[in-house]
């Protein structure tokens, strides 16, 4: 596969814009917001960008090529012209995946054992359900579509987050979060219920301009087109400036206040971040310019009694009220009631998104007077 072909970013079902928005300012050209995702257009220097760089992708794939094909004997005589060996390596196995849709070839484990024949006699490449490689193939309307996925391991697993709390948001959600209340890096953010500290670390990584992926490997580096030269100058090329903002955090559980200092030091940003001991009602405001308050507060459903959490959500709204003029605020919940207990000015509730089995939405606040 040369030139430029279609890149695939995956991404949380109702964050799509969030993530073209991210994916435009990081210079991909052909941005398009799609359902699941965005398409951007590129080469592979741009899949290795984007596994790196990216904070809400989940997963990136190349879409490898494509062919027409009405029933099984076609499939199997244009998988075997199919330029695998442009991508995949025959000394790497592979796995396949299938799924057909709208098409004459309506049977996807047929067209599976046609496409890893032909992967196996023509490239000569082990095919194994346990291989490092994904191949994905989509048939849909009579069109086959061939992906890699490159990214391998889920994007959001950087790593570097080794601790982890309850029921844990993962880094891109909360990343896309950020982006969404118009979190740029030149401010300080605290997040007053942080866990594990996804809020916070993902503010002070963004801000010190240090690339998500830097610490983990990528699918891509077993593939064909893979140039560990190029990879290696495209990772050195990442700057790492020293924000003059500070990322703060708090909890009530000591050991989940370990758990974030923990993660910051592994992240290298334990300089930029603090984090501590404290009950919401304890809540002091930082010195220093306002900023944004970022909270990932417990909904009921999966942590904590729901009758009982009206009690905090209002007394954390108190708090925010009195104590935190000029600061604006972006709590996600998936409960209303909940959100709307804390009598704080949010404006409209932004999409439903899928975390776990619930769907949660970001509230959003202006500056607080």
């Amino acid at each position: 596969m040369d030139g430029t072909f279609e890149i695939f970013l995956a991404g949380a079902p109702g964050l799509e814009p969030l993530l073209a928005e991210e994916a435009r300012g990081a210079g991909f050209a052909q941005v398009a917001a799609v359902p699941g995702g965005v398409t951007v257009r590129g080469g592979w220097p741009e899949v290795w960008r984007a596994n790196l760089c990216l904070c809400g992708a989940s997963r990136v794939l190349a879409r490898s090529g494509e062919f027409r094909a009405f029933h099984l004997a076609q499939l199997d005589k244009r998988a075997r012209k199919f330029p695998w060996r442009a991508v995949l390596r025959p000394d790497v196995p592979v796995r396949v995946e299938v799924t057909t849709r709208r098409s004459k070839i309506y049977h996807a484990g047929a067209a599976r054992e046609r496409i890893t024949r032909a992967i196996s006699e023509e490239l000569g490449a082990t095919v194994s359900e346990m291989a490092p490689v994904r191949v994905m193939v989509r048939i849909d309307d009579n069109l086959v579509t061939v992906s890699v996925d490159t990214s391998g391991e889920p994007l959001h697993r950087r790593g570097l987050k080794q601790a982890v709390g309850k029921a844990p948001m993962r880094e891109t959600m909360a990343a896309m979060f950020l982006l969404a209340c118009g979190y740029d890096g030149t401010e300080p953010v605290l997040d007053p219920m942080c866990g594990s500290g996804t809020f916070v670390l993902e503010a002070a990584e963004i801000a010190a301009g240090l690339m998500p992926g830097r610490a983990r490997r990528f699918a891509f580096e077993d593939l064909a087109s893979f140039d560990a030269q190029a990879w290696e100058r495209l990772k050195a090329s990442g700057p790492a400036a020293g924000p003059g903002v500070r990322f703060v955090g708090s909890d009530r559980d000591d050991g989940a206040v370990a758990s974030a200092r923990a993660n910051a030091e592994r992240a290298g940003i334990g300089g930029l971040c603090t984090f501590e001991r404290r009950a919401v009602s304890d809540l002091a405001r930082p010195e220093g310019p306002p900023g944004l308050v970022m909270v990932n507060p417990p909904y009921g459903a999966r942590i904590g009694n729901r009758k009982l959490l009206y009690g905090l959500y209002g007394a954390l709204g108190e708090v925010l009220k009195s104590r935190f003029a000029g600061w604006r605020v972006g709590l996600v919940t998936s409960d209303a009631p909940l959100a709307k207990a804390t009598a704080l000015p949010f404006g409209p509730a932004g999409p439903h998104v899928p975390h776990g089995p619930l769907k949660v939405r970001l509230w959003q606040t202006g500056p607080l007077s």
